[in-house]
Protein backbone atom coordinates (compact mmCIF):
# COMPACT_ATOMS: atom_id res chain seq x y z
CA UNK A 1 0.00 0.00 0.00
CA UNK A 2 1.34 3.44 -0.96
CA UNK A 3 2.17 5.60 2.02
CA UNK A 4 0.04 8.73 2.20
CA UNK A 5 1.70 12.12 2.07
CA UNK A 6 0.93 14.61 4.84
CA UNK A 7 -1.04 17.63 3.58
CA UNK A 8 1.01 20.71 2.81
CA UNK A 9 0.91 23.30 5.55
CA UNK A 10 3.79 25.67 4.80
CA UNK A 11 6.14 27.00 2.16
CA UNK A 12 8.85 24.88 3.76
CA UNK A 13 6.80 21.76 3.01
CA UNK A 14 6.74 22.77 -0.65
CA UNK A 15 10.48 23.43 -0.69
CA UNK A 16 11.25 20.04 0.86
CA UNK A 17 9.17 18.06 -1.60
CA UNK A 18 11.55 16.60 -4.20
CA UNK A 19 10.33 14.99 -7.43
CA UNK A 20 12.33 12.55 -9.55
CA UNK A 21 10.92 13.63 -12.91
CA UNK A 22 12.90 10.95 -14.77
CA UNK A 23 11.39 7.96 -12.96
CA UNK A 24 7.63 8.51 -13.04
CA UNK A 25 4.67 9.49 -15.17
CA UNK A 26 4.19 13.25 -15.28
CA UNK A 27 0.64 13.13 -13.94
CA UNK A 28 -0.17 13.58 -10.28
CA UNK A 29 -0.74 10.51 -8.15
CA UNK A 30 -3.76 10.28 -5.85
CA UNK A 31 -1.53 10.82 -2.85
CA UNK A 32 -0.02 13.97 -4.36
CA UNK A 33 -3.46 15.40 -5.16
CA UNK A 34 -4.75 14.69 -1.65
CA UNK A 35 -1.62 16.26 -0.15
CA UNK A 36 -2.27 19.50 -2.02
CA UNK A 37 0.64 19.28 -4.44
CA UNK A 38 -1.55 20.22 -7.42
CA UNK A 39 -2.86 23.43 -5.87
CA UNK A 40 -1.61 26.92 -6.70
CA UNK A 41 1.30 27.98 -4.50
CA UNK A 42 -0.40 31.16 -3.28
CA UNK A 43 -2.96 29.14 -1.32
CA UNK A 44 -0.16 27.56 0.71
CA UNK A 45 1.36 30.99 1.31
CA UNK A 46 -2.04 32.31 2.36
CA UNK A 47 -2.53 29.45 4.82
CA UNK A 48 0.86 30.02 6.41
CA UNK A 49 0.27 33.75 6.86
CA UNK A 50 -3.24 33.25 8.24
CA UNK A 51 -1.85 30.81 10.80
CA UNK A 52 0.67 33.41 11.92
CA UNK A 53 -2.20 35.87 12.38
CA UNK A 54 -4.37 33.38 14.25
CA UNK A 55 -7.00 33.50 11.48
CA UNK A 56 -6.52 30.15 9.72
CA UNK A 57 -9.43 28.45 11.50
CA UNK A 58 -11.92 31.28 11.19
CA UNK A 59 -15.32 29.85 10.11
CA UNK A 60 -16.34 30.72 6.56
CA UNK A 61 -18.96 29.84 3.98
CA UNK A 62 -17.77 29.50 0.37
CA UNK A 63 -19.86 29.10 -2.76
CA UNK A 64 -18.90 27.62 -6.13
CA UNK A 65 -20.64 28.77 -9.32
CA UNK A 66 -20.11 28.12 -13.08
CA UNK A 67 -19.51 30.55 -15.89
CA UNK A 68 -22.06 28.96 -18.25
CA UNK A 69 -24.88 26.44 -18.37
CA UNK A 70 -23.95 22.79 -18.13
CA UNK A 71 -24.14 19.39 -16.46
CA UNK A 72 -22.65 18.96 -13.00
CA UNK A 73 -19.93 16.33 -12.57
CA UNK A 74 -17.09 16.11 -10.05
CA UNK A 75 -19.08 16.39 -6.84
CA UNK A 76 -18.11 12.89 -5.70
CA UNK A 77 -14.41 13.65 -6.08
CA UNK A 78 -14.70 16.91 -4.15
CA UNK A 79 -16.50 15.14 -1.34
CA UNK A 80 -13.79 12.49 -1.28
CA UNK A 81 -11.05 15.14 -1.32
CA UNK A 82 -12.53 16.84 1.76
CA UNK A 83 -13.87 13.73 3.48
CA UNK A 84 -11.67 14.16 6.58
CA UNK A 85 -11.71 17.96 6.66
CA UNK A 86 -14.57 18.47 9.13
CA UNK A 87 -16.47 20.74 6.74
CA UNK A 88 -20.09 20.75 5.64
CA UNK A 89 -20.68 20.35 1.91
CA UNK A 90 -23.95 20.97 0.09
CA UNK A 91 -24.16 20.58 -3.67
CA UNK A 92 -26.07 19.58 -6.73
CA UNK A 93 -25.95 15.88 -7.56
CA UNK A 94 -23.81 14.33 -10.28
CA UNK A 95 -25.61 14.71 -13.62
CA UNK A 96 -27.86 17.61 -12.65
CA UNK A 97 -28.13 20.54 -15.02
CA UNK A 98 -27.10 23.99 -13.84
CA UNK A 99 -27.37 27.52 -15.16
CA UNK A 100 -24.63 30.11 -15.50
CA UNK A 101 -23.70 31.65 -12.13
CA UNK A 102 -25.99 29.30 -10.21
CA UNK A 103 -24.50 28.09 -6.93
CA UNK A 104 -23.67 24.40 -7.42
CA UNK A 105 -21.75 23.85 -4.17
CA UNK A 106 -21.46 25.45 -0.75
CA UNK A 107 -18.68 24.58 1.71
CA UNK A 108 -18.83 25.64 5.37
CA UNK A 109 -16.15 25.27 8.01
CA UNK A 110 -12.75 26.55 9.18
CA UNK A 111 -10.95 28.07 6.20
CA UNK A 112 -7.76 26.12 6.89
CA UNK A 113 -9.62 22.83 6.41
CA UNK A 114 -10.36 23.41 2.72
CA UNK A 115 -9.01 26.76 1.49
CA UNK A 116 -5.73 25.33 0.22
CA UNK A 117 -7.68 22.99 -2.09
CA UNK A 118 -9.53 25.70 -4.01
CA UNK A 119 -7.56 25.05 -7.20
CA UNK A 120 -8.01 21.31 -6.87
CA UNK A 121 -11.74 21.20 -6.24
CA UNK A 122 -12.49 23.74 -8.98
CA UNK A 123 -10.55 21.59 -11.44
CA UNK A 124 -12.44 18.51 -10.29
CA UNK A 125 -15.67 20.28 -11.26
CA UNK A 126 -14.65 22.35 -14.29
CA UNK A 127 -13.31 19.82 -16.78
CA UNK A 128 -15.64 16.90 -15.96
CA UNK A 129 -18.66 19.21 -16.18
CA UNK A 130 -17.45 20.37 -19.59
CA UNK A 131 -17.12 16.77 -20.79
CA UNK A 132 -20.54 15.81 -19.43
CA UNK A 133 -22.13 18.86 -21.05
CA UNK A 134 -20.70 17.92 -24.45
CA UNK A 135 -21.89 14.36 -23.96
CA UNK A 136 -25.41 15.61 -23.20
CA UNK A 137 -25.35 17.51 -26.53
CA UNK A 138 -24.39 14.30 -28.35
CA UNK A 139 -27.17 12.36 -26.63
CA UNK A 140 -29.72 15.03 -27.53
CA UNK A 141 -28.65 14.86 -31.19
CA UNK A 142 -28.85 11.06 -31.23
CA UNK A 143 -32.36 10.99 -29.76
CA UNK A 144 -33.38 7.47 -28.78
CA UNK A 145 -30.41 5.92 -30.56
CA UNK A 146 -27.39 5.05 -28.40
CA UNK A 147 -24.15 7.02 -28.42
CA UNK A 148 -20.90 5.63 -27.02
CA UNK A 149 -17.80 7.52 -25.93
CA UNK A 150 -14.49 6.53 -27.53
CA UNK A 151 -12.42 9.53 -26.48
CA UNK A 152 -9.69 8.12 -24.24
CA UNK A 153 -7.06 8.30 -26.98
CA UNK A 154 -7.44 12.06 -27.17
CA UNK A 155 -6.52 12.85 -23.56
CA UNK A 156 -3.77 11.97 -21.10
CA UNK A 157 -4.37 8.49 -19.65
CA UNK A 158 -4.40 9.91 -16.14
CA UNK A 159 -7.67 11.70 -16.88
CA UNK A 160 -9.14 9.36 -19.51
CA UNK A 161 -11.26 7.52 -16.91
CA UNK A 162 -12.53 10.84 -15.55
CA UNK A 163 -13.50 11.95 -19.06
CA UNK A 164 -15.34 8.78 -20.05
CA UNK A 165 -17.09 8.50 -16.68
CA UNK A 166 -18.22 12.11 -17.14
CA UNK A 167 -19.59 11.26 -20.60
CA UNK A 168 -21.58 8.38 -19.12
CA UNK A 169 -23.03 10.68 -16.47
CA UNK A 170 -23.86 13.04 -19.33
CA UNK A 171 -26.03 10.30 -20.80
CA UNK A 172 -23.87 8.36 -23.24
CA UNK A 173 -24.72 4.67 -23.30
CA UNK A 174 -21.29 3.10 -22.87
CA UNK A 175 -17.53 3.75 -22.73
CA UNK A 176 -14.53 1.99 -24.23
CA UNK A 177 -12.05 3.02 -21.52
CA UNK A 178 -11.94 0.14 -19.07
CA UNK A 179 -11.47 2.15 -15.89
CA UNK A 180 -13.85 4.91 -16.98
CA UNK A 181 -16.65 2.39 -17.45
CA UNK A 182 -15.86 0.55 -14.22
CA UNK A 183 -15.91 3.79 -12.21
CA UNK A 184 -19.40 4.46 -13.57
CA UNK A 185 -20.59 0.98 -12.60
CA UNK A 186 -20.55 -0.36 -16.15
CA UNK A 187 -18.55 -2.82 -18.21
CA UNK A 188 -16.48 -1.37 -21.08
CA UNK A 189 -17.73 -1.68 -24.65
CA UNK A 190 -15.98 -1.58 -28.00
CA UNK A 191 -15.54 -3.17 -31.41
CA UNK A 192 -12.17 -3.89 -33.00
CA UNK A 193 -9.27 -1.76 -34.28
CA UNK A 194 -8.18 -1.45 -37.88
CA UNK A 195 -4.80 -2.83 -36.79
CA UNK A 196 -6.42 -6.20 -36.10
CA UNK A 197 -7.91 -6.43 -39.60
CA UNK A 198 -4.72 -5.16 -41.26
CA UNK A 199 -2.62 -7.82 -39.51
CA UNK A 200 -5.05 -10.64 -40.38
CA UNK A 201 -5.05 -9.38 -43.95
CA UNK A 202 -8.74 -9.76 -44.83
CA UNK A 203 -11.91 -8.38 -43.25
CA UNK A 204 -13.89 -11.60 -43.51
CA UNK A 205 -11.09 -13.73 -42.08
CA UNK A 206 -10.76 -11.25 -39.22
CA UNK A 207 -14.52 -11.28 -38.61
CA UNK A 208 -14.61 -15.07 -38.48
CA UNK A 209 -11.64 -15.19 -36.10
CA UNK A 210 -13.29 -12.59 -33.89
CA UNK A 211 -16.55 -14.52 -33.88
CA UNK A 212 -14.87 -17.82 -33.04
CA UNK A 213 -12.83 -16.47 -30.13
CA UNK A 214 -14.98 -13.84 -28.42
CA UNK A 215 -17.32 -14.85 -25.57
CA UNK A 216 -21.00 -15.27 -26.38
CA UNK A 217 -21.97 -12.00 -24.68
CA UNK A 218 -19.73 -9.83 -26.89
CA UNK A 219 -21.73 -8.38 -29.83
CA UNK A 220 -20.34 -9.27 -33.26
CA UNK A 221 -19.70 -5.78 -34.62
CA UNK A 222 -17.23 -5.63 -37.49
CA UNK A 223 -15.37 -2.76 -39.18
CA UNK A 224 -15.97 -2.73 -42.95
CA UNK A 225 -13.87 0.18 -44.23
CA UNK A 226 -10.33 -1.23 -44.09
CA UNK A 227 -9.56 -2.71 -47.52
CA UNK A 228 -12.35 -2.19 -50.06
CA UNK A 229 -15.68 -0.45 -50.62
CA UNK A 230 -17.70 -0.33 -47.40
CA UNK A 231 -20.89 -1.73 -48.96
CA UNK A 232 -18.98 -4.62 -50.53
CA UNK A 233 -17.21 -5.44 -47.26
CA UNK A 234 -20.47 -5.19 -45.32
CA UNK A 235 -22.11 -7.75 -47.61
CA UNK A 236 -19.11 -10.10 -47.46
CA UNK A 237 -19.10 -10.05 -43.65
CA UNK A 238 -22.88 -10.43 -43.49
CA UNK A 239 -22.75 -13.51 -45.72
CA UNK A 240 -19.90 -15.01 -43.67
CA UNK A 241 -21.42 -14.52 -40.21
CA UNK A 242 -25.10 -14.66 -41.08
CA UNK A 243 -27.47 -14.09 -38.17
CA UNK A 244 -24.53 -13.91 -35.72
CA UNK A 245 -23.52 -10.51 -37.10
CA UNK A 246 -25.08 -7.80 -34.94
CA UNK A 247 -23.73 -4.72 -36.71
CA UNK A 248 -21.17 -3.31 -39.07
CA UNK A 249 -19.15 -0.22 -38.24
CA UNK A 250 -18.35 2.60 -40.64
CA UNK A 251 -15.30 4.63 -39.69
CA UNK A 252 -14.20 5.94 -43.07
CA UNK A 253 -11.27 8.38 -42.65
CA UNK A 254 -11.30 12.00 -43.76
CA UNK A 255 -8.89 11.11 -46.57
CA UNK A 256 -11.71 9.08 -48.14
CA UNK A 257 -14.49 11.54 -47.40
CA UNK A 258 -15.48 10.38 -43.89
CA UNK A 259 -18.80 8.70 -43.14
CA UNK A 260 -21.56 10.52 -45.00
CA UNK A 261 -25.35 10.15 -45.01
CA UNK A 262 -25.14 8.91 -48.61
CA UNK A 263 -22.70 6.18 -47.60
CA UNK A 264 -24.89 5.09 -44.70
CA UNK A 265 -27.94 5.09 -46.96
CA UNK A 266 -26.21 2.95 -49.59
CA UNK A 267 -24.85 0.41 -47.10
CA UNK A 268 -28.24 0.16 -45.40
CA UNK A 269 -30.02 -0.35 -48.75
CA UNK A 270 -27.62 -3.02 -49.99
CA UNK A 271 -27.83 -4.96 -46.73
CA UNK A 272 -31.62 -4.84 -46.88
CA UNK A 273 -31.72 -5.98 -50.52
CA UNK A 274 -29.51 -8.94 -49.59
CA UNK A 275 -31.90 -9.99 -46.78
CA UNK A 276 -29.60 -8.61 -44.05
CA UNK A 277 -31.84 -5.75 -43.03
CA UNK A 278 -31.64 -6.57 -39.33
CA UNK A 279 -27.92 -5.84 -39.21
CA UNK A 280 -27.34 -2.49 -37.54
CA UNK A 281 -25.09 0.27 -38.84
CA UNK A 282 -22.73 1.79 -36.29
CA UNK A 283 -20.92 4.97 -37.34
CA UNK A 284 -17.90 6.76 -35.90
CA UNK A 285 -15.10 9.12 -36.89
CA UNK A 286 -15.14 12.81 -36.00
CA UNK A 287 -18.84 12.86 -35.17
CA UNK A 288 -20.46 15.98 -33.75
CA UNK A 289 -24.01 16.85 -32.69
CA UNK A 290 -24.37 18.71 -35.99
CA UNK A 291 -23.51 15.63 -38.08
CA UNK A 292 -25.47 13.02 -36.14
CA UNK A 293 -29.10 13.87 -37.15
CA UNK A 294 -28.45 13.47 -40.89
CA UNK A 295 -26.58 10.19 -40.33
CA UNK A 296 -29.43 8.97 -38.15
CA UNK A 297 -32.03 9.86 -40.76
CA UNK A 298 -29.97 8.00 -43.38
CA UNK A 299 -30.15 4.81 -41.32
CA UNK A 300 -27.39 4.84 -38.74
CA UNK A 301 -28.41 2.96 -35.59
CA UNK A 302 -25.69 3.96 -33.12
CA UNK A 303 -22.81 6.41 -32.81
CA UNK A 304 -19.27 6.35 -31.47
CA UNK A 305 -18.05 9.80 -30.45
CA UNK A 306 -14.57 10.66 -29.25
CA UNK A 307 -12.98 14.02 -29.94
CA UNK A 308 -16.15 16.10 -29.61
CA UNK A 309 -16.43 15.04 -25.97
CA UNK A 310 -12.74 14.87 -25.13
CA UNK A 311 -12.01 18.31 -26.63
CA UNK A 312 -14.90 20.02 -24.83
CA UNK A 313 -13.74 23.17 -23.01
CA UNK A 314 -13.95 23.18 -19.22
CA UNK A 315 -16.71 25.17 -17.63
CA UNK A 316 -15.12 27.98 -15.65
CA UNK A 317 -15.78 27.50 -11.95
CA UNK A 318 -15.34 30.20 -9.30
CA UNK A 319 -15.26 29.85 -5.53
CA UNK A 320 -16.11 32.94 -3.49
CA UNK A 321 -16.25 33.47 0.24
CA UNK A 322 -19.73 34.76 1.07
CA UNK A 323 -19.60 34.66 4.85
CA UNK A 324 -16.78 35.04 7.41
CA UNK A 325 -17.39 34.34 11.09
CA UNK A 326 -21.13 34.61 10.48
CA UNK A 327 -20.88 38.01 8.75
CA UNK A 328 -22.04 38.37 5.10
CA UNK A 329 -19.19 39.45 2.86
CA UNK A 330 -18.10 39.43 -0.78
CA UNK A 331 -15.55 40.97 -3.13
CA UNK A 332 -16.61 43.96 -5.22
CA UNK A 333 -19.07 43.02 -7.93
CA UNK A 334 -20.59 40.19 -5.92
CA UNK A 335 -23.52 40.25 -3.48
CA UNK A 336 -22.51 39.66 0.17
CA UNK A 337 -24.03 36.72 1.98
CA UNK A 338 -25.26 33.30 1.03
CA UNK A 339 -26.99 33.03 -2.31
CA UNK A 340 -30.62 31.90 -1.93
CA UNK A 341 -31.11 28.43 -3.41
CA UNK A 342 -33.23 25.37 -2.73
CA UNK A 343 -31.31 22.94 -4.94
CA UNK A 344 -28.29 22.11 -2.79
CA UNK A 345 -28.25 18.82 -0.91
CA UNK A 346 -25.92 17.53 1.81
Amino acid sequence: MTRELPPLSSIEDVRRYVVDSTNRLHSASHREILAGLTTDIYFVRTLEILRSLGLADIPVAAEVFPGRDGVCVGVEEVRYLLRDSDVKIQSLAEGERFSAREVIMRIEGPYARFGMFETVLLGMLAQPSGWATAAREVVAAAGEKPAYVFGARHVHPAVAPVMERSALIGGMRGAACILGAKLAGQEPVGTMPHAFILIVGDTVRAAIAYHERMPAGVPRLVLVDTFTDEAVEALRVAEALGPDLAAIRLDTPRERGSVTPDLVREVRARLTLAAHGKIQVFVSGGLTPERIPALSEAGADAFGVGSYVSAAPPIDMTMDLREINGRPIAKRGRTPGRTPTTRLRS
